[in-house]
């Protein structure tokens, strides 16, 4: 899971990720959409696919790239059931299984100071 939340930290590959939503593309088509290096864009294709998030695919010379989003899914709920989001609330443990009561204010304030 952790690869994946590295993978969505980048604005750039967040942003492609968005791009194959709509339909699997080309390598040199989702550079096309960035001010960066074929290079550069090279390292964000490598980290999106060390997170298992794109199906890669090459046709001849062609890099095509697939959004994966069964793995998005799962690093979602699984980050969200980790914090148990949506789920019933915890109810509060019992005075005495706190290691400490606290059973008066840690100071008192007399009547009539103020």
């Amino acid at each position: 899971m952790n690869a994946v939340f590295k993978a969505l930290s980048d604005p750039t590959r967040r942003r492609v990720l968005e791009l194959l939503r709509d339909r699997p593309m080309t390598a040199g088509d989702l550079a096309d959409h960035f001010p960066v290096s074929k290079p550069t864009m090279s390292a964000h294709f490598a980290v999106l696919r060390e997170a298992d998030l794109v199906d890669v695919q090459k046709i001849g010379k062609a890099v095509i790239y697939r959004l994966k989003l069964s793995v998005l899914e799962d690093a979602l709920l699984g980050f969200v059931g980790a914090f148990n989001v949506g789920a019933a609330p915890r109810p509060a443990p019992p005075e005495s299984a706190l290691p400490f009561a606290i059973k008066t204010p840690p100071f008192a304030i007399k009547k009539g100071a103020t």
